[in-house]
């Protein structure tokens, strides 16, 4: 794996990883260890702010992978390029078509799993054929990352699609996450399990939305001087869920 790879903190001390790591690990473990008449692209997606980037790159850094991550404007060029480069540390010359044999020749010497997170951006055919030639021809696992529309785009290319071994949704955060997240992002304080509730419940277990509320609940806990923090303790503060509040009657009756 080539030092661009991001960095993540997944897991605490003896802290279970987070449930979508643990899916994406288990992911590209039978991918990797997938009998060889099998194909091997997987495909772990989900709706956004459920921490699948942050899954994607624990799983890189687990199994010596390598993680592109694409971007909104790529095209097949654009891809290839950040492939080899992933795979090699250094940019490279020549044709589309070249670059694409040489990463079959690279993936094919040494089959460590190819991670491509944002794969929504991939679905136009020439990039998802690209994808699909370098995953038959070096037998590489494959693994895509996307949002929860993901595997509908992908009908529309019956080629890859066909070659899916498997289709891993993403799940939304429970207790447990919120408490090995809350170890992460709030480590000075002990927050009980009724607030924790709260908070993944009101947020749907989003991921990022806990992370925003545990700076809110350290707000709290500051202003109160509390080392433990309870439902109770919270009061009636608002939970962030990603909704804007209205603005106050007084200030529409102003702006009337």
């Amino acid at each position: 794996m080539t030092t661009g790879t991001k960095k993540v903190n997944a897991s605490v001390g003896g802290t279970a990883p987070l449930r979508n790591v643990t899916l994406c690990l288990q992911l590209i473990t039978r991918l990797s260890e997938r009998p060889a008449h099998l194909p091997g692209i997987g495909v772990f997606y989900g709706p956004s702010g459920f921490g699948k980037t942050t899954a994607a790159v624990h799983g890189a850094q687990r199994h010596n992978a390598y993680y592109v991550e694409c971007g909104s404007s790529w095209h097949a060029s654009s891809l290839v390029d950040a492939i080899l480069h992933e795979l090699t540390g250094h940019p490279s010359k020549g044709t589309v078509a070249t670059k694409v044999e040489r990463i079959i020749q690279l993936l094919a010497q040494d089959p460590k799993p190819l991670i491509i997170d944002e794969a929504d951006h991939l679905v136009k055919k020439t990039m998802v054929d690209v994808v699909r030639e370098i995953s038959d021809k070096s037998a590489a696992p494959v693994v895509f990352i996307g949002e929860e529309q993901l595997p509908q785009k992908l009908i529309a290319f019956e080629r890859a699609h066909n070659r899916v071994l498997e289709w891993v949704p993403a799940e939304p955060a429970d207790i447990n996450d919120a408490k090995s997240l809350a170890k992460i992002y709030v480590p000075e304080l002990a927050i009980h399990d009724d607030l924790l509730k709260h908070i993944v419940e009101t947020t749907d277990g989003i991921t990022r939305r806990l992370v925003i509320n545990f700076e809110s609940i350290r707000q709290v806990a500051l202003q109160k001087n509390l080392s433990k923090v309870g439902l109770s303790d919270w009061g009636d503060h608002d939970v962030y869920t990603g909704s804007p509040k209205p603005r106050a009657r007084q200030l529409r009756r102003r702006a009337s």
